[in-house]
């Protein structure tokens, strides 16, 4: 099945493999052999395999401080709060305390996108039962709301970094499917162009990644200002930061890749249809700031996720000197059909054989 942009749901799985490794586990397998009719069905299986994986592990706890009053000494006495209890004649301590917990935001999180991803007509019978089962080592932990998540204030390390693939599944659903009904209460939708987008970009990075590294360089870097004559720092930082996609550079050549995730790659004025004017203007600016001794040798693709239009990008120029192409990537395919398509980008605009793809 596809979802409503022509993506084989499959794919999205793939997709999400090479974006977070983990998934390339054999725990894994299972998910890769199933049919998915809906994305939400699929996120609800990784999910249920991910958290059981967890459970084995033990979930993961943090140290939170309590302050209780208590009939014996705990922890360090709370002197103001024990005073309080004896002037309202209660025998008992007030003690401050360190307690570790499971009940901790990033198994609330877990919880909260099961819970969602339980409610949602979308996920089959098998996958529903599944969440269920680990969902029972929950009950300790309360659910959050979506919308009061920091997600930027996340952070991981040895003792949870198991928790970063199954926390960015959960960004993209709450994030990305997350709305809000008339009574206030939320429900899923489809998946959002934007998280679709993000996900597409990392995918592209991460294919070329796995398998054309060393031989091929391959980074999502910044591109420096082509500046001529003095320019004083503090003029510098107003200009803005050239962010790449993808920059691959094999053997004095590069090729900077600008990834779209539309659903129209083309834009239509006058009844005439053109390729998104913002988008070239911004690919040959990092084109041109990159070649900055005019060699030609730099090129730059806009490689846009191929859309059910008439009209599909695939065209190249010569501007300035320098190849600036538009092309599109065929997702509603086998995805062995999405890596030959990605192999030919990269042996046609820097000539790397095809035989340097590793495995």
């Amino acid at each position: 099945m596809t979802n409503d942009k022509g993506i084989l749901i499959k794919n999205i799985y793939y997709m999400l493999t090479y974006a977070f490794q983990v998934l390339r586990q054999k725990n894994y397998d299972e998910i890769a052999a199933e049919k998915f009719d809906e994305v939400q069905d699929l996120f609800a299986a990784i999910l249920a395999k991910g958290i059981s994986q967890q459970l084995k592990h033990g979930l993961y706890r943090v140290y939170e401080d309590r302050t209780e009053s208590l009939a014996v000494m705990r922890g360090k006495l709370d002197i103001n709060g024990t005073i309080q209890n004896r002037i309202q004649q209660r025998q008992l301590l007030s003690c401050s305390y360190d307690e570790l917990t499971e009940n901790n935001v990033f198994n609330q999180i877990l919880k909260t996108t099961a819970v969602l991803l339980l409610r949602s007509d979308a996920v089959k019978a098998e996958q529903r039962t599944a969440l269920k089962k680990v969902m029972l080592f929950f009950n300790s932990i309360d659910t959050i709301d979506p919308k009061c998540i920091s997600w930027g204030l996340l952070t991981f390390q040895r003792n949870n970094q198991n928790y970063q693939m199954l926390l960015n599944i959960c960004y993209f659903v709450l994030e990305g499917m997350l709305q809000t009904t008339e009574q206030g209460k939320y429900k899923l939708a489809q998946f959002s162009d934007e998280h679709m987008a993000r996900l597409y970009e990392r995918f592209v990075l991460e294919y070329y990644k796995k398998h054309y590294t060393p031989s091929v360089s391959a980074s999502a870097s910044q591109i420096k200002w082509d500046l001529q004559g003095e320019t004083e720092s503090r003029d510098i930082r107003f200009l803005p930061i050239m962010q790449t996609d993808i920059i691959l550079r094999y053997n004095g050549r590069t090729l900077i890749i600008d990834t779209k995730y539309y659903g129209r790659t083309m834009q239509t004025q006058y009844d005439t249809a053109t390729y998104h004017s913002s988008n070239l203007y911004q690919i040959f600016t990092y084109v041109k700031n990159e070649d900055k001794d005019a060699s030609g040798c730099v090129s730059g693709m806009l490689l846009y996720a191929k859309t059910s239009e008439a009209i599909t990008p695939d065209s190249e120029y010569n501007i300035g000197g320098n190849p600036i192409i538009v092309n599109t990537l065929d997702l509603n395919c086998e995805f062995s059909g999405i890596a030959k398509q990605l192999d030919s980008i990269i042996n046609k605009s820097l000539g790397v054989p095809l035989e340097k793809r590793r495995n």
